[in-house]
């Protein structure tokens, strides 16, 4: 009997197992990948072939579930969802879940073998039905919690997100406040420091505002709403829009004539919102008394938009992690450390990438990269 074979030999099996858990994974996870999934399904497997030896052989359904992988009530189902959860909680792969129950099924088999232990097709056939139920039940436990686990780690970078964003307007709408309560006393002007303060507050209000839209925009893949928008026309735009930066920053700002021929297909709000970003980064971090560049030209096929400043260049390593969320550089912490990321998520839905060139000693330029629009019709 087979239920006799394993029982006699279940130390031997789980050693087995053992043995070849050890193959794939570090000798501390591979007590920890078969302490209680592989001796606790052994012992159910047991149970339900000697069952099926009474006279009541359908009750050893209530131990192994019916066929086809639908076992959640039953015994091997409950302990299965419990050892995928178990994996997950250790940090193991699904891998290793579906491993788990083969190792089982290959001891088996080569241990009945060495022994010369026959297994006749009943025997067989239940031994099948409970790895698939106990890997099927297994593997859904791991998924479902694994996908949990996975929406919790988003909503809590959200909530992350949302308690930066209202911490950081707090602060800049209090500030505010403040300056035009100073300046209603009449003790002071519009044109004196307060009014400046009233100026960056207010400033870093709409870039606050204007970055969270466009990245709610991406984070919601709303499509994007292309038009053909003139080159020179988009560039004057955000001229106008940045010289207030500028100005607060007490930054020089120069910005190069435009070929008046160009035009990009382009989400007009999703580009102004990059390239507003770019040129907010530039303000901030480029050392006093040196400018801040704008210039946007073609090159073959495609228009190029250049931001350089003079912030004295990047260390080692600060390029590959500028554009992550919540990631800042430099002594000013002020904004959410999100400008970069939106910037590249905007640029993106509009067909194109963002790169940036580091010149140690000097600063940084980044370079918009889009397809210019082509019009290929033919004259009359």
């Amino acid at each position: 009997m087979l239920h006799e074979f394993l029982t006699t030999n279940q130390e031997e099996l789980i050693e087995r197992c053992r043995a070849k858990v050890g193959l794939r994974l570090a000798p501390t996870a591979t007590a920890s990948a078969v302490k209680y999934g592989i001796p606790r399904f052994l012992a159910q497997l047991i149970r339900t072939l000697e069952i099926e030896e009474t006279s009541e052989p359908l009750r050893s359904l209530e131990v192994s579930g019916a066929g086809g992988g639908r076992s959640a009530s039953s015994e091997i189902g409950i302990t299965a969802a419990q050892h995928g959860l178990e994996l997950l909680q250790q940090g193991f792969t699904v891998d290793q879940v579906v491993h788990d129950y083969g190792d089982l099924c290959q001891s088996i088999m080569d241990l009945a073998f060495d022994r010369r232990q026959p297994i006749d097709v009943d025997e067989f056939r239940t031994l099948n039905r409970c790895l698939d139920n106990g890997i099927a039940d297994a593997v859904k436990e791991f998924a479902l919690q694994r996908d949990a686990l996975l929406a919790e780690g988003g909503i809590q970078a959200s909530n992350e997100r949302l308690g930066y964003f209202a911490h950081e307007l707090r602060n800049q709408l209090n500030t505010a406040m403040l300056a035009v309560a100073a300046i209603k006393t009449g003790n002071v002007g519009l044109s004196g420091a307060t009014g400046s303060v009233l100026d960056r507050s207010l400033l870093a209000l709409r870039n606050l505002i204007d970055r969270s839209l466009a990245d709610v925009r991406v984070t919601a893949n709303m499509p994007a709403r292309h038009q053909i928008v003139s080159v020179a026309d988009f560039i004057a735009e955000v001229k106008i829009s940045a010289y207030l930066d500028a100005h607060v920053r007490e930054c020089r700002f120069t910005v190069a004539e435009v070929d008046p021929a160009l035009s990009v297909s382009i989400d007009r709000e999703m580009l102004f919102a990059a390239v507003g970003n770019l040129l907010q980064n530039a303000f901030k971090f480029t050392a006093a008394g040196t400018a801040v560049s704008l210039c946007a030209y073609a090159s073959g096929e495609r228009l190029l938009i250049e931001v350089a400043d003079h912030c004295g260049g990047l260390r080692e390593g600060e390029v590959e992690k500028m554009f992550r969320p919540f990631s800042q550089s430099g002594t000013d912490k002020s904004g959410l450390g999100l400008g970069l990321l939106i910037c590249r998520r905007s640029v993106e839905v509009n067909n194109g990438s963002v790169r940036v060139r580091n010149t140690p000693g000097t600063g940084c330029t980044f370079t918009i990269d889009l397809p210019l629009h082509l019009d290929r019709r033919q004259p009359r």
